[in-house]
């Protein structure tokens, strides 16, 4: 009965975003809130702020060496996370250097391997090992088509991001209900939950930005705000893989 829960929200999903209206990239969504150079740097801070992702991720990769394994097949999605944070620090960064959508594309696509890698490795540890571990390349790969996807209707003039928010969004939807319905094979499981209240705290930031950058006296935009918010989501569940102890083996 769980896993048919679950099986009915991915159907209900996937039917959602195929039925909803095309969703093309919004012009405006590049004209941030803090448009300042400082240090010959365009919009300094909302590139700067990218700098935690590169501390966070070699955080990952060094806890993720010693963390311990209740099946070996647990590790791998955990370092598809670890490493996308690397990649999602340098390539937001350079979206933010000069914003368009030709250098968004390289901000979102490594977003989309951490999705997937955080979706992988909660569906090994609550529901199965084999299939979280069987899931993660597909899950990889439908990331980067759903970016690609987007691109290329963007370029012929009806850009569509459905995939990118289905991927995006959806995982949001299934790792709180996994929680909820299946039981841990690792102690310090809170840190999903903290991840998910970060992220969440990350897209009202996002949402907020100019608001944010005016209430703090224009020093401070929410967007950059939210490169830090989203970095304090990606470092919660590596830092649980530091706290953490296996409480079962089975797969």
């Amino acid at each position: 009965m769980k896993i048919r829960i679950l099986y009915l929200l991915a159907l209900a999903a996937v039917i959602g975003a195929y039925l909803a209206p095309r969703i093309g990239q919004d012009p405006a969504y590049h004209f941030f809130a803090d448009q300042r150079t400082l240090l010959g740097v365009p919009h300094f801070w909302n590139v700067v702020s990218n700098a935690p992702f590169l501390f966070v991720a070699a955080y990952g990769v060094a806890v993720w060496r010693r963390a311990r394994w209740a099946h070996h097949q647990d590790r791998w999605a955990w370092l598809v996370v670890a490493l996308s944070g690397f990649l999602i620090g340098v390539g937001s960064g350079y979206y933010h250097y000069s914003p368009d959508n030709q250098t968004l594309f390289w901000d979102r696509l490594p977003m989309t391997l951490g999705f997937m890698g955080v979706f992988s490795a909660v569906i090994a540890e609550r529901v199965s090992a084999r299939a979280g571990w069987y899931l993660l390349v597909p899950f990889l790969v439908w990331g980067v088509v759903s970016v690609e996807w987007w691109r290329e209707t963007e370029l012929a003039g009806a850009g569509d991001l459905r995939m990118y928010a289905l991927v995006q969004f959806y995982p949001m939807l299934a790792i709180p209900l996994m929680l909820w319905l299946f039981p841990p094979r690792y102690t310090a499981s809170h840190r999903i939950w903290q991840m998910i209240l970060w992220y969440v705290a990350a897209k009202i930031l996002e949402a907020a930005d100019v608001a944010v950058f005016h209430a703090l006296g224009m020093q401070m935009s929410g967007h950059a705000l939210k490169h830090l918010a989203a970095a304090m989501a990606l470092w919660m569940p590596l830092r649980m893989l530091a706290e953490r102890e296996p409480t079962s083996p089975s797969a």
